[in-house]
């Protein structure tokens, strides 16, 4: 089973001739330094509470921001409520719609089996953000997690519950729609159904294994063993999964080298432009190379995270074939395709790996049976955007 409660929420008290979308912004990994600079020029933007560190990499200065926002009402209080949270977007020309619940889920190990990880984290990302939770002891960015989907009955409860708070169109032409649900039966229905629950974190591990850690620190405060959650159903047909292709910098290996050393382990033949996108039959990956070659390959009969494309590609491509471990400054990530194809053709790496759209029912199978998978190999679109409700803790 799963806690998962109602908070009282800080958000955005806007004054006259200001937007929403003045307050809010995209979770801290996938801010530009250009853009940042543009949502930090608002002192009431979230960005200047997630991503202001002072000289030392601390967050004191940021927390007084938070403090200030709180006391001049920059930010108005919420009783006890559950909120739900709307995204409508295309993904490659088709409309779609994704709904989630945002609340507080009570932090707990992963070996108790009720919030189940998908993929390995970067120590020092959760260093950053174990830093910030100290200084600004308040959950600023949800982490988002897929469930088992709830009964039909609650979710006409919570769609009729719902009170439309705030609207906001982004960059990318996604639309974001946040409600409050403040009926007291409401929110009791929504956690009594989730302690029947598991949930797969689809995005936040690093955020969820800081949070963890961050109540460990304090097991004497009840507030701060929760962390702040989107849970969407894995029935939602807008849930939309991304793979994130690899970008690899190696000046020390020819790709003679690297092809010799991949057709060691896998099977490997070269590719038109056209194939590589649509990735036909039981190829598991593509690869474009600074020459321009193309490729396909696959490793026959892979098993459990054998199977998974990004696995191979990990083990036998960037490990095996060019020398790097995980997380090595030499290898980059793009969810982008087209990005990908405009990069390698500039020259601007030695290979990009193309991956082929993750599998929901794969990734739930595996993480279900404990397996993690290598860091960054799913990218949900569109992401969970941050600032419109704050949970804090003291």
């Amino acid at each position: 089973m799963v806690t998962f409660l109602p908070f009282p929420g800080f958000r955005p008290a806007l004054a006259a001739g200001e937007q929403i979308g003045d307050r809010v912004s995209p979770p801290y990994d996938v801010i530009g330094e250009a853009y940042l600079r543009e949502l930090q020029s608002n002192a009431n933007n979230i960005a200047n509470l997630t991503l202001k560190r002072d000289a030392d990499g601390r967050y004191l200065g940021a927390r007084a921001e938070l403090d200030r926002m709180a006391s001049d009402g920059s930010l108005e209080q919420d009783g006890d409520s559950f909120y739900l949270y709307e995204q409508t977007f295309e993904d490659h020309g088709a409309p779609k719609m994704r709904r989630g619940i945002v609340g507080i889920l009570k932090t707990e190990e992963y070996c108790a089996g009720n919030v189940i990880p998908h993929e390995e984290t970067f120590s020092k990302v959760k260093e950053d953000r174990l830093n910030l939770l100290r200084d600004m002891e308040a959950h600023l960015e949800s982490i988002f997690c897929v469930h088992e989907g709830l009964s039909d009955g609650l979710n006409c409860a919570i769609a009729a519950a719902a009170k439309l708070l705030y609207r906001h169109v982004d960059g990318q032409n996604v639309e974001h729609r946040f409600y409050r649900i403040a009926d007291e039966a409401v929110a009791k229905r929504i956690s009594d159904e989730f302690a029947d629950r598991k949930v797969l974190i689809a995005d936040g591990h690093h955020r969820y294994e800081t949070a963890l850690n961050y109540s460990k620190e304090n097991p004497w405060d009840r507030k701060k063993g929760f962390v702040l959650a989107t849970l969407v159903s894995a029935g939602d047909g807008g849930l939309v999964v991304w793979p994130t292709h690899r970008l690899v910098d190696s000046p020390g290996t020819s790709e003679g080298e690297a092809i010799a050393s991949m057709s060691e382990s896998m099977e490997v033949r070269d590719a038109g432009a056209e194939e590589l996108r649509d990735m036909p039959g039981d190829w598991m990956f593509g690869m474009i190379f600074r020459s321009g070659r193309r490729m396909l390959a696959r490793l026959p009969g892979g098993e459990g995270l054998w199977g998974l494309d990004t696995y191979v590609a990990q083990e036998l491509v960037i490990k095996k074939a060019y020398g790097y471990g995980e997380g090595d400054a030499s290898v980059s990530y793009d969810a982008e395709l087209d990005s990908v194809e405009r990069s390698m053709g500039e020259g601007g790496h030695d290979l990009a790996i193309v991956l082929r759209d993750p599998s929901l029912k794969a990734i739930w199978d595996l993480s279900m049976a404990g397996m993690r998978m290598p860091k960054k190999t799913t990218f949900f679109f569109p992401k969970i955007w941050s600032g419109f409700a704050i949970y804090r803790m003291s």
